[in-house]
């Protein structure tokens, strides 16, 4: 009989109330109608035909097309997550010898790949559902009810899939140990529990990729047709690659961030029970014998997170609320601060509360004499590990704003740049990538070695769910980009009045920068995942020698692992261009099309309307057949290394991969976003310099002898922007998948890769 203990009286009310806030949140939501009798709107804010009647059917469009992607994809998930949980069920219990070690692990595989695909669905859903609610709450009542709206959306996904994420893995770790009760045995058990991790990273490659495909091709797409060829603006109802857009936005951004970022979660939660289970030995001061609740404690930092989230998350939208324009961002910066002050005092009262005074890990280190490191570890020794990566999650968050931002002065020198040409601004905007990736890069370093000199490889996983504390709020101000871009898209498809359009871009500015934000989290958080991963690794190998890179196995793969990232990003951006343009010909295609007046789309035609259904079509094809050569890339590649070149080679794939998908995916994704932003800086006027402020209809003396080098520089910033979306979008943030992916993979054979030829492999290289 398995009796519920401290830890658990933590865990469960926390999610409860984390599930109960996000109902809460949808229905202030559901209040504001679509109804277009019940909307009010002031005929001031409106032009031409009556947005009010608009807004239910560009909705129903975007919904729909979101519904069409995901039940798509996730059939296609299933039928592979069912087939490679019959790979995990055998090739786990062939190492093991053991068939229910299989079948548990294949299980809690399952269990994380449908977590994560519920977690998604609800978050595209309930994105979706905002957005349209966005657009109007700016039409109504400003900047105060449109931020809150979009805000309470990104809430509603990041509340529900924070408390279903940890709920789901309390209830599975609950079961497993009823059928490994003993203290002794909880090595194995969390080894099944482990699978949770690889499920939910697995539908995450899928979501990330497949999504990310869609919303470029179509964003890329539209854009080249749309604002480059035709001179149309965003979002323009007549360019029938929009609505496809606009989907994008949610089942890439949002559905595939959340399936994303609950990867990390499970997985830096697996690593680190993984690592605790793992003694030096059976003694009575390992944290085996201090019982559960000292076992559960990387859980319990997750679930009070959660509280933590929902109680900053009612200073942003009730005690200092977004008033004009200028507040955004404000806003939105404190959330990060304040969420992440607060959770440091919450983790030291988790540690004392629940972890022994002292207790002992299994080490990696070798002593001077050679022999094994015995690590002891103390409850302040385990807050500082968390508050490393939790305060190092605050800092990139920061730098990432610092680089993203037109409010800085990088994204502004980016748009200088554009004055000279497209070339300039591409040459600055990858300057801008590399550039900052320097402090990031030196602050997961500080993290990383201040955890290993406390706690080795537990404290490099408690850092991680450190840094993963906060994730509900980094899930709110992720949500709250996509959500603001919608409801932009919505404004300017119905016809509102641009005072309208001017404040969801005001939104969407700050999103685009919350965005940044939140793969930046979600890279460094990755760093972090990945490498307590590859620690369980090899502590699940018991490796007593440590990883010794000059071995010629392991240093040959690690030059092959510094090339995955390459190769999966090649793969990603290469049908991105693809998609695109079979979307571009599309568009071309129906521009083109001429009725009985000899009128086209662009020159006013009342015959002819766009045909959204067929981009949705294209967008949806493209990504599902794209997805797959990447996602098998990542999959496959430790399973083979393992299978024929043993467990060095698989210690040389993970250190390369490692090393160098940090650095690309923080390049990709900041010079994405600085671009996307440097677009916006010119298109929406906040430039002081006339050159640089595009306008279709200048007013002013001043603003029409600027005109022509406004307009070239505003098309240099659309095709840098062009350039920078599979970054952003496809390319850059799916790369933290890839570190993790290859990880958990690794960790959940690692018996089968010991099992063959003790650990060389079928084709062994004395």
């Amino acid at each position: 009989m398995v009796e519920f203990g401290l830890v658990d009286e933590i865990i469960v009310p926390s999610c409860i109330i984390g599930l109960l806030a996000a109902l809460a949140q949808f229905l202030i939501i559901r209040k504001i109608s679509l109804d277009p009798e019940k909307q009010g709107l002031s005929t001031s804010l409106t032009s031409g035909e009556a947005p009010e009647k608009l807004v239910p059917e560009i909705y129903a469009k975007i919904m729909d097309g979101a519904i069409q992607f995901l039940k798509v994809e996730y059939a296609i998930c299933t039928l592979f997550c069912l087939a490679f949980s019959l790979v995990i069920y055998f090739l786990v219990s062939w190492g093991t010898h053991s068939s229910t070690q299989g079948g548990l692990t294949a299980g809690a595989f399952l269990t994380g790949a449908f977590t994560s695909m519920l977690c998604g669905f609800l978050g595209m859903m309930v994105a979706t559902y905002s957005n349209a609610r966005t657009t109007l709450a700016c039409a109504k009542k400003g900047y105060t009810e449109g931020f809150n709206t979009a805000f309470r959306g990104g809430s509603v996904m990041g509340y529900a899939l924070c408390s279903l994420g940890v709920l789901v893995l309390w209830i599975l770790l609950t079961v497993y140990r009823k059928v490994y009760p003993e203290a002794n045995d909880w090595e194995m058990l969390f080894d099944c529990a482990a699978g949770y991790g690889l499920g939910g990273s697995t539908v995450a490659m899928f979501g990330r990729v497949g999504g990310g495909i869609y919303t470029k091709a179509a964003d890329v797409g539209a854009d080249l047709c749309g604002k480059v060829v035709a001179g149309l603006d965003e979002d323009d109802p007549n360019n029938p690659a929009t609505i496809a857009d606009n989907v994008g936005d949610n089942v890439g951004d949002i559905a595939g961030m959340g399936a994303d970022l609950f990867g990390s979660f499970a997985e830096s939660t697996c690593a680190a029970l993984v690592i605790a289970a793992a003694a030096v030995e059976h003694s009575n001061n390992t944290l085996s014998a201090a019982g559960w609740d000292a076992m559960l404690f990387p859980v319990s930092i997750s679930a009070a997170g959660i509280v933590i989230c929902i109680l900053c998350g009612f200073v942003a939208t009730n005690v200092a609320p977004v008033k004009v324009e200028a507040d955004i961002e404000r806003v939105l910066k404190v959330q990060m601060v304040l969420t992440a002050l607060l959770m440091l005092p919450v983790i030291y009262y988790l540690a004392v509360l629940l972890l022994p005074e002292h207790f002992r890990l299994e080490g990696v280190r070798l002593t001077e004499d050679g022999s094994q490191a015995k690590i002891h570890g103390t409850p302040f020794k385990a807050f500082i590990c968390a508050t490393m990566g939790c305060v190092g999650g605050l800092i990139i968050g920061l730098v990432t704003e610092y680089f993203t931002s037109h409010s800085f002065i990088p994204t502004r020198e980016l748009a200088s740049a554009c004055k000279f040409g497209t070339a300039v601004n591409i040459i600055q905007g990858l300057a801008l990538g590399y550039k900052s990736c320097i402090i990031p890069v030196f602050v997961l370093s500080s993290a990383i070695f201040v955890s290993f000199q406390l706690c080795d490889l537990y404290g490099i996983a408690l850092a991680a769910l450190g840094m993963l504390a906060t994730l509900s709020c980094g899930l709110t101000i992720d949500g709250f980009g996509p959500i603001s871009d919608n409801a932009g898209g919505i404004a300017e498809m119905a016809l509102f009045n641009p005072e309208v359009r001017r404040r969801t871009d005001a939104l969407d500015a700050a999103g685009n920068t919350t965005a940044a934000i939140g793969k930046g989290f979600a890279i460094g958080s990755a760093a972090l995942v990945s490498l307590a991963l590859y620690g369980a690794f090899v502590i699940r190998l018991r490796v007593k020698t440590g990883v010794n890179i000059l071995e010629p196995t392991t240093f040959a793969f690690l030059i092959i692992g510094c090339m995955i990232p390459y190769w999966f990003a090649a793969l990603t951006m290469k049908s991105v261009g693809k998609a695109a343009g079979e979307m571009v010909a599309e568009v071309k295609r129906q521009f083109s099309k001429v009725d009985s007046k000899g009128k086209t789309l662009l020159t006013g035609s009342t015959e002819l309307k766009p045909d959204s259904k067929t981009c949705i079509q294209i967008s949806t094809q493209a990504s599902i057949r794209e997805m797959v050569a990447p996602a098998c890339l990542v999959i496959l590649s430790p399973l083979a290394a393992g299978t024929f070149f043993g467990v060095q080679a698989v210690f040389g794939l993970l250190t390369g991969s490692l090393g160098s998908s940090v650095q690309l995916a923080i390049s990709m994704s900041n010079s994405g976003g600085a671009w996307d932003n440097c677009k916006k800086y010119i298109k929406n006027g906040f430039s002081e310099d006339v050159e640089l402020r595009y306008t279709k209809n200048p007013q002013t003396e001043e603003e029409k002898k600027a005109a022509p080098k406004a307009k070239e520089a505003h098309d240099a910033a659309v095709q840098g922007d062009t350039v920078g979306d599979p970054f952003k979008d496809t390319s850059g943030p799916a790369l933290n998948i890839v570190m993790k992916l290859q990880a958990i993979v690794s960790l959940v054979f690692a018996a089968y890769f010991a099992a063959i030829n003790r650990g060389h492999g079928l084709i062994f290289v004395q």
